[in-house]
């Protein structure tokens, strides 16, 4: 059985501790308030423009031309993946880097070239230089200061080489905030874009009413122009999506790590109480039995 002193000491480092993860659940939250603002003023204007550009498409007659939506055989991808740049948020990381492990294994039996790794974050960046897999560059600042324009040159980076014809497809793998308890792991087509109403035919097909813009100069000019805009919204909401997911990760894991500090503080002091009251029964013996004598 350990000691009086030995018991004391473990109750005051879980004590430290429990003060460590109780200050990182307040900062994480606090955190978690400023990113889930973001997200929701976000993702309305990022659905909107992709309605209005869904309802253009269905309106159009012929086929859209995008050099963003060109389909082409898959010989070489580049794959996105957004991870945090430090830990303490349980599974968040794992589950993403777990999902890019899939997909790359998926890709290498297919015999399709891994050209370029995007890794926004430093977990996801250590983790495919580990296995190998060619990172592009260092992006992890994208994660302490979100910044939109910082965003739009990594996606028009992303968006030239596929036009070039440097990479034929490009995967977005990151976690979706649902709420503080809830980030659904998602992985979703940067490249090609997607083009085609498919909400819109199934309107137009059950008989429902398509709204016909009257747009200048012409509707097949303006989506031309609404497809970068829409991908440039598509890699910024998934940053803010994922910076969302990892703070509510956090918030979450430090909330059961002072969970799992008050339960050893309570299991430690019950046994110093023990161990102390043993301790007091002895020396009473002892004097009771050395006054008999």
């Amino acid at each position: 059985m350990p000691s009086l002193k030995e018991v004391k000491n473990r109750i005051n480092s879980v004590n430290s501790t429990r003060k460590i993860t109780s200050a990182m659940k307040m900062v994480a939250s606090a955190k978690l308030h400023g990113a889930q603002k973001l997200i929701e003023n976000m993702q309305p204007y990022q659905h909107r423009i992709e309605r209005v550009m869904q309802a253009l498409i269905a309106t159009l007659d012929a086929d859209v031309q995008s050099a963003y939506a060109v389909e082409r055989p898959v010989n070489r991808v580049a794959v996105i993946v957004l991870t945090s740049n430090s830990s303490l948020c349980g599974a968040f990381n794992s589950n993403v880097i777990r999902l890019l492990d899939k997909r790359v294994e998926t890709y290498k039996k297919s015999g399709v070239t891994i050209d370029t790794v995007y890794a926004i974050g430093r977990k996801g960046a250590e983790a495919a230089q580990k296995k190998g897999l060619p990172v592009k560059a260092d992006y992890n600042a994208l994660l302490d200061h979100t910044n939109y324009e910082a965003t739009t040159l990594l996606a028009e980076e992303i968006m030239q080489r596929f036009v070039d014809g440097e990479i034929d497809h490009v995967d977005l793998i990151y976690q979706h905030f649902v709420s503080t308890g809830k980030q659904v792991l998602t992985e979703d087509t940067f490249l090609p874009a997607e083009v085609a109403s498919t909400d819109a035919q199934a309107g137009a097909a059950g008989g429902q009413m398509l709204l016909d813009y009257i747009v200048e100069p012409s509707k097949e000019e303006l989506i031309t122009k609404l497809i970068p805009r829409a991908l440039h919204l598509k890699l910024y909401t998934a940053l803010l999506d994922s910076l969302a997911s990892e703070h509510a990760a956090r918030v979450v894991a430090m909330q059961v790590a002072t969970d799992n500090a008050d339960e050893m503080l309570h299991d430690l002091t019950l046994q110093y109480n023990k161990t102390r009251q043993q301790a007091i029964t002895a020396e009473l013996l002892d004097i009771v039995g050395g006054s008999m004598q």
